[in-house]
């Protein structure tokens, strides 16, 4: 029997991503499963920690607003019209959902049976990509690569590692997998199986995987006597095989896991059964992936006790990090996920310099400076910091320095170990000049905001942007108020002021990358000094006259100042997504050749790529306009 409100369910579907992947056929089975919900203006489908529906939500009409709750208040993450996919928690997540779903106005919704939509998920890559990225990243359609980063999602960006991260991570899998004919004896096979270790062994014809025969197979129909050890292994094999190609993510492994009720995925050519074999991928091989998740690493980094295991966390980041950029998970996430692994192995490598040298003799606190104190640090660029201790009686004060200079000298060694190079600067808490009591370093503040210009070799901006890595809050939260109730004199914002505006400009008058003109990086573009710091510098300018204090990050820093001045904020919101672009740019030339990505070779990007980072670089020169009218600046360098 015809089903007409199925046909006009499918009829809307189809022209929306991920449905635009299925057959009209699927698409028909599919909408007679389906349930329309009608919402009332202003009421709510679910809401933060709800238990999680069986159904996933799509907008057949009117708009549905997806908030969440953050300083007390709520905010807009998103509004949702027609054809927009959100409350995917439930396909992916097990604890409750994260978000608000309030209609806006009256509409409908199709909510989407999990269960009887899974199947096609599971049979169609594109379709699972899609969802898995709208589940992380908050983008209308991730197939639509000029809007990725803005899509419907149901995960809030948090300052904590998240566990969606698995659903991101590639798997890495036995490439020489044990291999049989159909014509070769199960007793023999078992000999072979034992021998190698393995837990399976895979049925081919030529290069072609048939069956695959498990430890499972063995315990369940040989020891059991319900077949002979003498009967060929195509007699008792699984068959076909489950097959994925090789870039199979993590959650789309554990998904046909799950859905075919099997141990073993066979990793082939293309991803069919009827392709050559490269591989086999276990539930072992998820648990091992599972590994790199930013949880486990955290708990991996407390337990280190040498710097070679906290290398060893350091280049599993690495790794994570390749993954996310390449899966297009948002930056702020990336960061956010990088940040507190490298702040975790700071204060692990002070804890194991401790350890080395005995109780510390009086309370200290070592603050991460640089691009580690901002935690914008994804690369394995050079360590910056300082060391403030507590004030002691005058006849204890030099043994009281030379104890945390010997601290830091270790910690430093240790941290250069795991791969972070000393500053070339020496702007580094071993270094005796930045490692003091914290009446000394407000001296230095002082002098430094007070008298900008009479020493301006000896200050550096980086000192503005601080972290605590270990020790005692008090003695940061002492700095903090000098810096802040220092904060509005008219000679420091000149000197900030004109460093920001001194670097050289990006892009030449008709729009052409300004490049290294000699050197070992000639025709390179320097997208760290011509690009990032002056955003970086920019932000810390702004955010210290707006006295935006403990916002140290250069991405909140304008998303913070657009809210406090919307008269720039269209300016503001620019430049924290070019920070992003250029941050993303400088990570991915960095991995690809193993540097701190600071000089991008432009002959290798693609046209799109080089007009997506001269657009990033668009909004310097409104910043700069900006500054110098806000700080009435009038010399420049």
């Amino acid at each position: 029997m015809r089903n007409s409100i199925a046909e006009r369910i499918a009829d809307f579907l189809k022209d929306f991503p991920p449905f635009n992947k299925l057959s009209y056929d699927d698409l028909l089975r599919i909408a007679s499963d389906i349930r329309v919900v009608t919402l009332d203006k202003n009421q709510t489908l679910f809401k933060i920690n709800d238990t999680l529906h069986d159904s996933f939500y799509v907008v057949g009409s009117g708009v549905v607003n997806l908030t969440v709750i953050a300083d007390a208040e709520e905010n807009l993450l998103n509004k949702c019209v027609p054809g927009d996919i959100f409350g995917l928690r439930p396909f992916f997540a097990r604890n409750n959902y994260m978000m608000t779903a309030k209609a806006r106005e009256d509409s409908i919704v199709y909510a989407i049976p999990i269960a009887a939509f899974r199947p096609f998920v599971a049979q169609n890559s594109a379709v699972l990509d899609f969802l898995l990225e709208s589940f992380a990243t908050n983008s209308r359609n991730p197939a639509d690569k000029e809007v990725r980063g803005k899509l419907i999602s149901d995960t809030h960006i948090t300052t904590e590692p998240q566990p969606e991260m698995q659903f991101f991570q590639s798997l890495s899998y036995n490439k020489s997998p044990l291999t049989a004919s159909t014509a070769t004896l199960v007793k023999d096979i078992a000999s072979k199986m034992t021998e190698h270790l393995s837990d399976c062994a895979i049925v081919t014809q030529g290069e072609i995987p048939l069956g695959i025969l498990t430890d499972a197979d063995l315990r369940s129909k040989i020891a059991t006597g319900r077949f002979p050890v003498t009967i060929a292994v195509d007699r008792v094999m699984a068959a076909p095989v489950i097959s994925v190609p090789e870039n199979v993510s993590l959650a789309e492994a554990q998904l046909l896991l799950l859905k075919n009720n099997v141990t073993h995925l066979v990793v082939t050519v293309d991803g069919s059964d009827k392709s050559p074999l490269k591989g086999v991928i276990s539930q072992h091989d998820l648990i091992a992936a599972q590994a790199n998740n930013p949880g486990i690493l955290i708990k991996e980094i407390k337990r280190s006790q040498h710097p070679r295991e906290l290398k060893n966390v350091r280049e599993k980041m690495a790794e994570l990090i390749r993954s996310s950029l390449s899966k297009n998970i948002p930056m702020p996430h990336v960061a956010n996920i990088a940040s507190e692994i490298n702040m975790g192995i700071i204060k692990r490598s002070v804890e194991i310099a401790i350890l080395d040298l005995g109780s510390p003799p009086a309370r200290f606190t070592w603050l991460a400076i640089g691009s580690q104190g901002r935690k914008e640090q994804l690369l394995l660029t050079d360590q910056d910091s300082m060391l403030v201790f507590e004030d002691v009686a005058a006849e204890k004060h030099k043994e009281v320095k030379d104890y945390f200079v010997r601290l830091a000298k270790r910690t430093v060694a240790v941290l250069e170990k795991v791969g972070y190079p000393p500053c070339p600067n020496g702007h580094i808490a071993s270094n005796i000049v930045w490692c003091r009591s914290i009446s000394d370093w407000v001296k230095q503040y002082q002098s430094w905001m007070t008298t900008p210009g009479e020493k301006s070799n000896e200050i550096s901006p980086v000192f503005f942007d601080f972290e605590l890595a270990f020790g005692e809050s008090k003695l940061e939260e002492a700095l903090l108020d000098v810096v802040y109730s220092n904060a509005r004199r008219n000679s420091f914002f000149d000197y900030l002021g004109n460093d920001a505006l001194r670097k050289p400009p990006p892009l030449s008058f008709f729009k052409k990358f300004n490049v290294e003109e000699e050197g070992e990086h000639r025709n390179k573009f320097d997208i760290k000094l011509k690009g990032i710091m002056p955003l970086v510098d920019g932000a810390r300018l702004l955010a210290l006259g707006q006295n935006l204090r403990g916002i140290t990050n250069t991405y909140m820093r304008f998303k913070q100042l657009a809210m406090l001045e919307p008269k720039f904020s269209e300016t503001y919101l620019s430049c924290a997504e070019a920070f992003l672009t250029l941050s993303k740019y400088r990570a991915l030339e960095g991995m690809k050749y193993d540097s701190d990505g600071r000089y991008v070779n432009l002959e290798e990007l693609s046209k799109i790529d080089k007009e997506k980072l001269k657009a990033a670089l668009e909004p310097m020169r409104e910043l700069e306009e900006i500054i110098k009218d806000k700080f009435r600046l009038t010399q420049f360098s």
